[in-house]
Parts: C-alpha cells; sequence; structure tokens
C-alpha cells in the first residue's frame, strides 16, 4: 500500500456529530445529508470528511465519538438537525487510500499495524481523518474511494 507524508489544510467544516454505537451512525450521517441537501452543497465543491475520535470495537458504545463533516466555509446557522460549526487544523499526516466498502477500512489498519511501527512517526495530537472522496446514493461498495490521513508530529 502506497502512503505519503502530506499536510492536511485547515478545513472549516459543518458537522454532525455522533456519540454512541456504531451501528447508528447512518442515522447520523442522514442529518448531514438533509442539511447538506437542504443548503444545497454540492458533492462536487464540497468535500465529506469523518473525523474518528475513537475506535467502536475498543470503546463502550456509549463512548464512541465520530465527526461527520462537509467542507463549509459560513458559519453554520441553527437548524433543526443539529449541525454545527467545526474546523479540522491543518494537520502533517501519513495518507494512504482505501478503496472499496467503508466498513473494513483496510488503509487505516496498514497504517496503524503495519506502516507506523516501521516509520519511525509517532502520532499527532488530532483524530484520524478519512475524506470519502465519492459520495452519495449512486455509489456502490465496490467503488467506494476513502482516503485515511492518520495525523503525526
Amino acid at each position: 500500500m502506497e502512503v505519503r507524508i502530506v499536510d492536511f489544510p485547515e478545513t472549516r467544516v459543518a458537522v454532525a456529530e455522533h456519540r454512541g454505537a456504531h451501528q447508528l451512525e447512518h442515522e447520523t450521517s442522514k442529518k448531514l445529508i438533509a442539511w447538506r441537501i437542504e443548503n444545497r452543497l454540492s458533492l462536487a465543491n464540497h468535500n465529506t470528511f469523518g473525523v474518528h475520535y475513537t475506535d467502536p470495537y475498543a470503546v463502550a458504545p456509549s463512548d464512541h465519538r465520530v465527526d461527520f463533516c462537509v467542507s463549509y466555509d459560513a458559519r453554520v446557522q441553527p437548524n433543526s438537525q443539529g449541525i454545527v460549526s467545526k474546523v479540522i487544523p491543518a494537520n502533517r499526516c501519513a495518507l494512504a487510500t482505501h478503496l472499496g466498502s467503508r466498513s473494513n477500512n483496510s488503509a487505516l489498519i496498514y497504517l496503524y499495524r503495519e506502516w507506523l511501527p516501521a516509520s519511525g512517526e509517532s502520532l499527532g495530537n488530532f483524530p484520524v481523518i478519512f475524506h470519502y472522496v465519492n459520495v452519495g446514493p449512486h455509489v456502490q461498495e465496490h467503488e467506494m474511494v476513502t482516503d485515511v490521513y492518520l495525523p503525526l508530529k
């Protein structure tokens, strides 16, 4: 698997905050999708991210946290979906790309288990960032592309 060191730019985002069991993540993401449609944010011009604070298999369901985000430069106004404004800070990152279903991310596993221990690098102070390169109802599982950004010191 190819890994590159890149600079992830500071990115202002609109966020649906998920707290709880990972099986309910889709329900949270639907709030962001509804907000995105309501605000007419095109898939082509607004990137979609996941900021994964915890590993859902390593914490109690009640402690699991992930932010589902869409790049958005304006301030998020109060809304019925509970979407809020946040900033993903600039980070020096290891970048690897996963192809296929987002339920078992091979790039993330490779970065943590193989690349990081052999790299001489250390984890940074921000959670892993997924850039969901292609999203939407017409993207088939085998066509999904996810760039995984692992923040480094």
